[in-house]
């Protein structure tokens, strides 16, 4: 069966893709807490980058507000997290 390229569903169910990135970032970030070494870190702030680009396309799509404000306040907690332990590391 071929997959239809003219639909995507991240752009059809942007809310549900937003919640996904978020999700898989803060696993991504719990990891790197748990486990400070560049690579984790590397993973998690990419997660975030992720599910930042998701946000801007649920905000595009006019998705529900409060969600997605609650997705984004989430966001921004992971990446003062994430910078903190890039901060350890560093030292």
């Amino acid at each position: 069966m071929a997959k239809d390229s003219s639909k995507s569903w991240k752009k059809d169910n942007s809310n549900t893709f937003l919640n996904n990135s978020v999700e898989k970032a803060e696993r991504s970030v719990k990891q790197a807490m748990s486990h400070p070494e560049e690579m984790a870190v590397e993973h998690a702030f990419n997660s975030i980058e992720r599910a930042e680009k998701a946000f801007l396309n649920a905000v595009e799509q006019s998705e529900h507000v409060d969600t997605v404000q609650q997705n984004k306040d989430q966001l921004n907690s992971m990446k003062q997290q994430i910078q903190k332990i890039r901060d350890d590391l560093d030292k």
